[in-house]
């Protein structure tokens, strides 16, 4: 994604944007301590490619710790997120180009995607603005002026 700010140099890479269908499967932590691997249904796949910012809202606040897509006619999984505890290891360009300020700040406020100069960065005003692609600015027009 070419308008990507990242000025905190998150580790990147270009995944979702070279293929169209796949398969997804996230692999969490539950309450247990335990990993759990789990596949996205059918339509959860549609939904989340055609929407990038849900990858990183679909679990609770720090369970998710990988997620991996397949793309259509592979036979393996490619990493796409991936984090270990505060630091985010890897993060596909599509998801990190769509993730708003309320998404991070609601989920991911421990680590290393929240950064209020990264914000500042991209002009974000507000929970539904982008935090890391540039943010263009909206003028209201004040009739009878």
């Amino acid at each position: 994604m070419k308008d990507l700010i990242n000025i905190n140099n998150l580790p990147t890479t270009d995944i979702l944007s070279r293929y169209k269908s796949g398969k997804i499967r996230f692999i969490t932590k539950c309450r247990a301590g335990y990993m759990v691997c789990t596949e996205a249904r059918d339509f959860d796949n549609v939904n989340l490619l055609n929407n990038p910012d849900l990858f990183l809202r679909m679990y609770k606040k720090g369970a998710l710790q990988t997620i991996e897509f397949q793309p259509e006619g592979v036979s393996g999984y490619l990493t796409i997120f991936a984090r270990s505890g505060k630091k985010i290891k890897l993060i596909d360009e599509t998801i990190l180009g769509n993730l708003t300020v309320g998404t991070i700040n609601s989920y991911w406020v421990n680590t290393d995607l929240y950064d209020q100069s990264q914000y500042q960065a991209v002009g974000a005003t507000n929970w539904t603005s982008y935090a890391y692609r540039l943010n263009e600015a909206k003028f209201e027009t004040i009739k009878g002026s």
